[in-house]
């Protein structure tokens, strides 16, 4: 399996990967990035997973890192799993995604790269990164090194790089999903307009508010 990863990988159209880990275990990470190899190179992107292990999370983070540097040519973003693949809807589910954030914002021995929240994100996620002053659009000048890019966003602000709504987004056009299935049977939704503008509309308010634009279905 790693080797076909690392050849499809070399075909070089593939941008990103996303490697989950436990926070715990260092080796198995290295023997995955070892087998990799120059790899790497091609993508534009590098996600690492990891829950919050309390004290050991940063070093871990930091030995994580250590190992990805030499090869490490692109942007690379940590996945913070506060609360993993709950998909609760409730407003205190995102506080334990929400306080991992800002527990690594604020840390000065963090390794480099962007953070991005999982677990336990839901609608109410953007106004709690809002209220602990940890969401906000800024822009960056184009350069050609991504990894000096992404070095250069030192603030706790732009830190935050992305909200990923796994569990919750599919609850949310689930619900969409069975309504149609109910109605239609086994049916493809693009074969029922209705159906499939309201999943879009569902999914537009939902990653509205980290894209920052306005719901065409409202404005127009």
């Amino acid at each position: 399996m790693l080797l076909a990863t690392a050849e499809l990988l070399e075909r070089n159209d593939v941008d990103a990967i996303e490697i989950h880990t436990s926070g715990r275990q260092i080796t198995p990470f290295e023997e995955l990035w070892d087998g990799l190899g120059d790899s790497v190179r091609n993508l534009r992107l590098i996600a690492v997973s990891l829950p919050n292990n309390g004290e050991t999370t940063i070093p871990s983070m930091n030995k994580m890192y250590s190992i990805m540097e030499p090869h490490l040519s692109c942007f690379n973003l940590w996945q913070l799993d506060g609360r993993p693949m709950s998909g609760d809807i409730g407003r205190g589910a995102t506080r334990e995604s929400i306080a991992f954030a800002v527990r690594l914002a604020a840390a000065k021995d963090r390794p480099p790269g962007f953070l991005q929240l999982a677990g336990g994100t839901n609608a109410h996620t953007v106004a709690g990164l809002k209220k602990e002053g940890l969401f906000q659009t800024s822009m960056t000048k184009n350069t050609t090194d991504e990894k000096s890019t992404a070095n250069s966003l030192s603030s706790s602000n732009s830190l935050i790089g992305g909200i990923a709504y796994g569990g919750y987004a599919r609850k949310i056009v689930g619900r969409v999903l069975n309504s149609l299935q109910s109605q239609h049977g086994l049916a493809l939704i693009e074969d029922h307009p209705d159906h499939l503008l309201e999943a879009l509309k569902e999914a537009i308010a939902l990653v509205g508010t980290v894209k920052c634009y306005d719901d065409p279905f409202l404005t127009h």
